[in-house]
């Protein structure tokens, strides 16, 4: 009877330091979660999405092939553009913050040649050459840090002939080279394209 009480005794002991260990063993620590550095001031990202979101105004006033709306929301592209806060970059090199001016004014540029344009046709070749200035240039010189683009390209976008590209924040294809009221394809061309690339947050 007493060494029947024993093994049992020891039973329970073996039995509680496997339940103790097995336990600590199956615990699992949480992952570590990394912590993103970002390189610029929230203002200053907020700036460069109004940015963006000007871009891709224009870009949607070419997919509705509407002259007057597009220089319009060229003018406001313009604005946003000026509003970038140069100043915070002065903080990196002055290389740097040269790098940035000069992609700056050339976006800045190319935009304005868009509004002086007599019609669409020449209007679309400035937008084709705004949108090689913004990527990778711009996008690289700043640094992005918003969230995901496409850079999307249509082979036939100039005198159908010539590939242009466009940035978008959707994977479908809109084309504004082509548009929805097209001289000789109408519609039919709208969706003409494909993705070449993503822009994402360094």
């Amino acid at each position: 009877m007493k060494k029947a009480f024993i093994y049992i005794i020891t039973a329970a002991l073996l039995f509680s330091a496997y339940w103790f260990l097995l336990r600590k063993k199956s615990a699992k620590t949480p992952p570590a979660v990394s912590i993103v550095l970002m390189k610029h001031s929230p203002d200053f990202n907020a700036t460069i999405n109004k940015v963006i979101t000007g871009y891709l105004a224009v870009k949607d006033a070419f997919v509705e092939s509407d002259t007057n709306v597009i220089k319009l929301k060229t003018r406001d592209f313009i604005t946003l553009l000026n509003t970038i806060d140069t100043n915070e970059l002065k903080k990196d090199t002055s290389s740097v913050y040269e790098t940035v001016m000069a992609a700056i004014n050339d976006v800045r540029s190319n935009a304005e040649s868009i509004i002086v344009q007599p019609n669409i046709s020449e209007m679309r070749k400035d937008f084709s050459s705004l949108t090689e200035m913004m990527f990778p240039s711009f996008f690289v010189a700043i640094k992005y840090e918003g969230p995901t683009l496409y850079l999307q390209n249509c082979p036939m976008a100039i005198d159908d002939s010539i590939p242009a590209n466009w940035i978008s924040n959707s994977q479908e294809i809109l084309n504004p080279y082509l548009g929805k009221i097209h001289p000789e394809y109408k519609a039919t061309m709208l969706h003409c394209g494909e993705v070449k690339d993503s822009i994402i947050a360094k």
